[in-house]
């Protein structure tokens, strides 16, 4: 799969595709049946299937304190798209220039100038444009007036409720891990590299590898049970989702400590599946206090995920 970053690097090869726009947060179930069709139109038309996507979304630029839980970062994404068949990911950089852009603008310069749209599959309720003037009646105006057809995504169910990433959102935050996995087809996981903290677990017989979470928002905080992927190899562990309140942290980052392990893993990435929640993160008045939590921690996520 073609990965675009930006405007500028559209090219005139990238004329003429079947495009969907959207956050696709998670790239579930529901994202999974729309892209499907997306890919068989794409392939009756002869022109590769194309999502756009925006970094940061919007709301991340705007409102950032209210914006969303992110689900999936951009190469989560990129890695799942790419597992069902989309052909490109087109990533436009959200910035204030191109929140200017006036919906005719939008139309006219990017989805016909530079993509050459055939078919566009959009949610009934997506705006876009200067001051979200833009709507699906007026896209679906546009394209009659420019010779490609709109239609909307439709909602996907399960169990008789509507998948979506605010649902996957809430059961996370209920802990109701295997409901996120129904709908997401696949466990809930936060994926990374591994960087240099301040090594603080080391000193406590506790080291952790360390990932960047680079979210405004984690859909889950706290200290989990979890399963570790690193390579193609599956490995146990316990993990703390959060800003570590007890050392002043002021990055928000997850902090996985390994059972049994002891390689140098700096600079490679990892995949964390949380199997259950053992507690909130909390301040300790210590370091030594906190030191007794951990070893509590440890112990009952070995208990959970059966490890001696």
């Amino acid at each position: 799969m073609e990965l675009i970053r930006g405007l500028c690097n559209l090219k005139p090869q990238h004329l003429g595709c079947v495009l969907t726009i959207g956050k696709f947060d998670g790239v579930h179930l529901g994202h999974q049946a729309v892209l499907s069709k997306l890919i068989a139109k794409a392939k009756a038309l002869g022109v590769p299937s194309t999502v756009m996507v925006f970094e940061p979304q919007p709301e991340e630029l705007f409102t950032p304190q209210h914006a969303p839980a992110r689900l999936s970062l951009l190469r989560d994404k990129y890695i799942e798209l790419k597992k069902l068949g989309v052909e490109r990911l087109l990533c436009i950089k959200f910035d204030e220039k191109f929140a200017s852009y006036s919906a005719d603008e939008f139309v006219q310069s990017l989805l016909v100038d530079k993509l050459g749209t055939q078919f566009l599959v959009v949610g009934d309720d997506f705006r876009f444009g200067k001051k979200r003037a833009g709507d699906f009646a007026l896209l679906q105006k546009c394209g009659q007036q420019q010779g490609f057809e709109v239609v909307s995504t439709q909602s996907f169910t399960l169990e008789k409720a509507r998948i979506s990433s605010t649902a996957i959102r809430q059961a996370l935050a209920n802990n109701q891990f295997s409901v996120a996995e129904k709908m997401l087809g696949r466990p809930f996981s936060i994926a990374g590299k591994v960087l240099h903290g301040d090594k603080k677990g080391r000193t406590i017989g506790f080291p952790t590898a360390n990932v960047l979470l680079k979210r405004c928002k984690t859909p889950v905080h706290g200290v989990f049970a979890v399963t570790v992927y690193l390579q193609d190899q599956e490995y146990k562990g316990v993990a703390n989702i959060g800003n570590r309140p007890t050392v002043n942290g002021e990055r928000s980052q997850l902090e996985v400590h390994v059972f049994n392990f002891n390689k140098n893993i700096y600079g490679h990435f990892i995949s964390v599946v949380l199997q259950q929640k053992i507690r909130d993160e909390m301040k300790f008045d210590s370091f030594e206090l906190l030191h007794q939590q951990i070893q509590k921690d440890a112990a009952l996520a070995k208990q959970w995920l059966g490890v001696s």
